[in-house]
């Protein structure tokens, strides 16, 4: 049975190969997602930093208008107010462009854990294949020993048949 080869051997290792290979892509895939995640926190943090310098701005403005500041100071700051609107939407956009990488990072790693089951699949099939092929050549070999077993047993019968004869 030892000297007999299994004969998907080499494809085994291909299987093998392929099921590592696939393990290293997951783990990469974490990687990028974790790094996209952090560039979402930051560029959130950014966001929020605009949305408070303009929650600031915007309580200023309420304040100058509740004392009567001259209406150029309040024109003036108006006209800040629109710039940091202008910026806290370029955050936002930013944020969005953040997400929409998260997602795509997500749908990577999906694909490439749906790859990795797959690829873990095709070695389960071959270690079940491998065990009903060594079964089955068990058999085999038991029957050849079987039949040499009984061809021995033939010819020793026979041996003694001409010895008594002889006799």
């Amino acid at each position: 049975m030892d000297a007999i080869n299994y004969p998907l051997e080499d494809l085994v290792k291909i299987k093998q190969k392929r099921f590592e290979q696939a393990i290293n892509l997951v783990e990469e895939k974490k990687h990028l997602l974790k790094r996209e995640e952090d560039i979402l926190t930051k560029v959130k943090k950014a966001r929020d930093k605009v949305l408070k310098h303009k929650e600031d701005k915007l309580s200023q403005l309420r304040e100058a208008l509740d004392k009567g500041e001259r209406t150029d100071k309040i024109m003036q700051k108006k006209a800040y107010l629109e710039v940091v609107k202008e910026d806290l939407e370029i955050e936002n956009k930013k944020v969005k462009d953040q997400q929409k990488n998260v997602l795509a990072a997500e749908e990577e790693l999906e694909k490439a854990r749906q790859n990795l089951k797959e690829k873990q699949k095709d070695i389960e099939k071959l270690k079940i294949h491998r065990k009903q092929w060594e079964k089955e050549m068990r058999y085999i070999e038991g029957r050849k020993e079987q039949l040499i077993q009984d061809e021995i047993g033939s010819v020793k019968h026979i041996m003694k048949k001409k010895l008594k004869k002889k006799k």
